[in-house]
């Protein structure tokens, strides 16, 4: 499809306001957590409010990739944002923690189709030789989003309400359905196709298991109790009959012919163990900021700041250079490659380093994060037919979304575990410490206690960073079974007819 590029600007930025606002959701309310707690109670509840969006958003994915295949991206898009706006406007005005829960899960039905189908906008829109630099904002927005979202959490917290966490959106949302809507034209499907039902059910099912496994674990349940062992059991059933569902389906929502290209297999291997490691102990950086430095939430952020630059200057540079050379494969490498780096540096870190040498750290790691982050999606776009774009483009974020899921609730059983080693051979006999490393709290100890606290902390994020670097270390292992596939100089136009309509 062959857009002007003044048209195509206007669409671009359109998309990367959508896909900003659905990634920030993802973290935006943490910082805010203790706060609508105290507004609408439901303590006991309180993790819902994360693992409802991201459930609702990790499951839909693939269902996204494959309507907007069978649909046209522009109408699916338009669902996506109107669905996701809907929930944030009711998440604002919720005046019990059961209605927050349910407007948050409403909402990720919404957010989880607006990262994948812009990103699969883009390559219906983009040439595969430039596309490389689109892709790398994406993976910028992304990576800025996972850093600035409880900055910005803490800021409207601070100064106006967490309500306006959700309200944020509204206009955001509005300006970016309205460019859509009126410049963009979408490809025009004339065929009538038939949606794999019951695959999209057997996957959501078990990708539910395994999600709430991961998010409830060790938190809501223990890890050994009958609910728990009942999702995760459940779950990995399902996920192991949904190949034998797909091969009986006509118009499969994850086709097994995706699975048998080695590029799209290897993109979404490293993909998952990327998630794993570094979305998962990323999470634990401003923890260490917040308990062991004592820095406020505010400044915390801030502090951040070199992690994402370096991952900014990375993401987009890499796109850049992709689109100039065609060639994306040296980018996992690197960036895997630095990743560990970055990773086992942070695990050197104590309650005496200077924030100067954290910053060097987190730069470091954030410069292997942007080389990673949207290549992968690229590398699996690249790889498939425009027919199966959408399902790459979802199946590539599925799986990296997954196993950050998991890596966050891996390392933070780790953390837990250890701390209470820590704690145990540290603390005075008999003294009384916090239960949780709320770091409001941690800042008010008795010196006595506060001291050897917080040398308990960094000892534990001491491992969980070091873990970290050892799943870095398999992913660089991992990235040199990349293949690297020609990128094409022009998109593939798979349909003949295209919409003129607005």
């Amino acid at each position: 499809m062959v857009v002007p590029r003044h048209r195509l600007r206007l669409i671009f930025a359109a998309l990367m306001l959508v896909s900003l606002i659905g990634s920030l959701d993802q973290t935006i309310v943490s910082t805010a957590l203790p706060t609508i707690v105290g507004d609408l109670g439901g303590l006991s509840r309180l993790s819902w409010v994360v693992t409802a969006y991201l459930l609702a958003s990790t499951v839909v994915a693939p269902l996204y990739g494959k309507l907007g295949d069978l649909y046209g991206r522009k109408r699916i898009l338009e669902v996506a944002i109107v669905v996701f706006l809907t929930g944030s406007a009711l998440c604002g005005v919720a005046q019990t923690m059961t209605e927050l829960i349910a407007f948050r899960a409403l909402q990720g039905l919404g957010g989880g189709g607006l990262m994948v189908i812009s990103m699969a906008v883009v390559g219906d829109l983009v040439p595969a030789r430039e596309r490389g630099r689109y892709q790398g904002l994406f993976g910028a927005a992304f990576g800025v989003s996972t850093v600035a979202g409880p900055l910005l959490g803490g800021f409207f917290v601070d100064n106006l309400s967490w309500r306006w966490i959700f309200y944020v959106n509204l206009p955001l949302g509005a300006v970016a359905l309205a460019v859509i809507s009126s410049v963009f034209r979408s490809e025009h499907v004339a065929q009538r196709a038939r949606v794999d039902y019951l695959g999209a059910a057997v996957l959501t099912a078990g990708l539910s298991g395994i999600v709430l496994f991961a998010s409830l674990g060790g938190n809501t349940y223990a890890w050994s109790a009958p609910p728990m062992l009942i999702m995760i059991a459940g779950g990995a059933a399902l996920l192991a009959a949904f190949p034998f569902v797909e091969a009986r389906s006509s118009e499969a929502i994850l086709p097994l012919e995706l699975f048998r290209n080695r590029t799209f297999s290897a993109a979404s291997v490293i993909g998952f163990v990327v998630g794993l490691g570094l979305f998962g102990s990323v999470t634990f950086v401003p923890f260490y900021l917040q308990v062991v430095k004592g820095h406020t939430p505010t400044v915390s952020g801030l502090l951040m700041t070199p992690m994402m630059g370096g991952l900014l200057v990375t993401a987009v540079g890499s796109g850049m250079l992709i689109s100039r050379f065609g060639h994306y494969r040296p980018f996992p490498i690197a960036g895997t490659a630095l990743a560990t780096v970055g990773m086992f540096l942070l695990s050197r870190l104590n309650a005496g380093s200077s924030t100067a040498t954290a910053a060097v750290y987190m730069l470091i790691l954030g410069l292997g994060i942007g080389l990673v982050m949207q290549v992968l999606v690229l590398a699996a776009q690249s790889a498939v037919d425009h027919r199966l774009l959408g399902v790459a483009t979802s199946g590539a974020s599925l799986v990296r979304q997954v196993g950050g899921s998991i890596g966050v609730s891996v390392f933070g059983a780790i953390f837990s575990a250890r701390l209470g080693v820590e704690l145990a051979q540290r603390l005075p006999r008999g003294a009384h410490a916090p239960t949780a490393a709320d770091p409001a709290v941690v800042r008010h100890l008795p010196p006595a206690i506060h001291e050897p606290y917080v040398a308990g902390v960094a000892a534990s994020l001491h491992l969980v960073f070091l873990m970290a670097a050892g799943v870095s270390l398999a992913a660089f292992a991992l990235a040199w079974t990349l293949r690297e596939t020609p990128v094409r100089e022009k998109v593939v136009e798979t349909r003949e007819e295209l919409s003129r309509a607005a």
